[in-house]
């Protein structure tokens, strides 16, 4: 009887070094992909996000055609009302803090305890993770890779790159991707042309740019672009 259970023992426990061994060479693989991932990312410009591909689904399921409008537009070729606007609609710490703004989350935590309706506090480094490396959702699984993706954009990547990525490739419309589409299908003009007036109008509508538009703004789009416009005159330098 002794010998039986000393065998069932020993049994298990190659098992579970077994188990051990391949969970450490997965979790060890993730990280070298992820950084080598991220590095990459750098310097090449993402072609494709998987927003990108599951809202050209949805269009398809909904019987509508493929649609992806998105035109990758330099740092130093985009309007320098753009990058202020986006800074002050979302993250007016960006060139301060390391990827999260703790004010920020605490305050969305506190509103989210008392409300049904789900208020963020991400920073544009954590919406640009979540864009570029993730996929939608408010999972926390989902929440703890955007953390950790966003700590490696802000070690591996410059302030000026996130910001770059960040406005190529942020949803601004139905199938629009980009300050430069924006700026095209909204203004007809490039979006280092943009006014004050009409990127704070773009930003206004980032938090939901499938139900928002600057075509057609309502009075609370409005009101947020007023806010926008008053932060970005109260907003110091972009000192990259």
């Amino acid at each position: 009887m002794a010998k039986s259970r000393s065998n069932k023992s020993k049994s298990k426990q190659p098992l579970l070094k077994k188990i051990t061994n391949i969970a450490t060479k997965v979790f060890l693989y993730f990280l070298m992909v992820s950084f080598l991932w991220v590095l990459a990312y750098r310097f090449i410009n993402p072609p494709i996000t998987l927003l990108m591909v599951l809202r050209n689904i949805e269009r398809k399921s909904d019987g509508k055609s493929f649609k992806t409008e998105k035109k990758w537009v330099d740092f130093d070729d985009m309007s320098d009302n753009m990058k202020r606007a986006a800074v002050s609609a979302e993250d007016q710490l960006f060139l301060k803090h390391i990827g999260f703004d703790v004010k920020a989350i605490e305050k969305a935590f506190a509103a989210n305890a008392k409300s049904r309706k789900v208020k963020g506090g991400s920073t544009i480094s954590q919406q640009t993770a979540k864009n570029v490396f993730l996929w939608p959702g408010r999972s926390w699984i989902r929440k703890g890779f955007e953390a950790y993706f966003t700590l490696l954009i802000e070690m591996l990547w410059s302030k000026e790159r996130i910001l770059e990525v960040y406005l190529n490739v942020i949803e601004m419309g139905d199938g629009i991707y980009g300050a430069e589409a924006a700026a095209q299908s909204y203004y007809g003009k490039s979006c280092h042309k943009l006014s004050k007036a009409q990127a704070a109008l773009i930003a206004a509508c980032f938090p939901n740019p499938i139900r928002w538009t600057p075509k057609n703004p309502t009075r609370y789009i409005r009101h947020r672009q007023y806010l926008i416009l008053r932060n970005m005159n109260r907003l110091g330098p972009l000192d990259f």
